[in-house]
């Protein structure tokens, strides 16, 4: 049983940490160290729980909100010492993340996403995944339809953050 165990959580981590990781980017505005540090805290949060995963998600569902929770007991606990934005943004993508995150227009992306709400950071960053209305809604606890109708509020929220600060530069 223990060595099932270690198989599956090493093909659960290897297949999941790029998107794990890109979340908890999302979420500290690119800061690496401290999206290691929630790397790590969802994985052994995943290695605790294995037994008990039941089934009824898809292993990336149930990973999503072990992250999502996470991160947002991170921003708690922060909030108590310093308030200051957290952004959130994730990309499933082969590109590399050390190039995410010191690309200019991601960072301008990191720090307008940060001045969103929340659940809106959430909604948002679920979307960059490629996530669709069906999961995001399953994940969020919304109807499909509340979902699409974020998703548009939080695009034209941010296009008008993005144009602000192109006219503060």
């Amino acid at each position: 049983m223990k060595k099932n165990k270690t198989e599956l959580f090493e093909n659960i981590y290897h297949k999941h940490k790029p998107m794990v990781l890109q979340m908890c980017l999302g979420f500290v505005k690119g800061d690496k160290h401290i999206a290691n540090d929630l790397l790590q805290e969802v994985f052994i949060s995943v290695w605790k729980n294995l037994e008990r995963f039941r089934g009824a998600s898809t292993y990336k569902t149930w990973i999503y909100r072990i992250t999502v929770n996470t991160c947002l007991q991170y921003i708690k606990k922060e909030q108590k010492v310093k308030t200051y934005a957290i952004s959130e943004i994730e990309q499933q993508n082969s590109e590399d993340t050390s190039e995410k995150t010191t690309n200019p227009n991601i960072q301008r992306l990191y720090k307008a996403i940060g001045q969103l709400k929340k659940i809106d950071r959430l909604i948002i960053m679920m979307v960059l995944e490629n996530q669709d209305y069906d999961s995001i809604s399953e994940i969020m606890g919304i109807s499909p339809i509340n979902v699409r109708v974020k998703i548009h509020r939080i695009k034209k929220r941010l296009e008008t953050i993005l144009k602000s600060s192109n006219d503060d530069e």
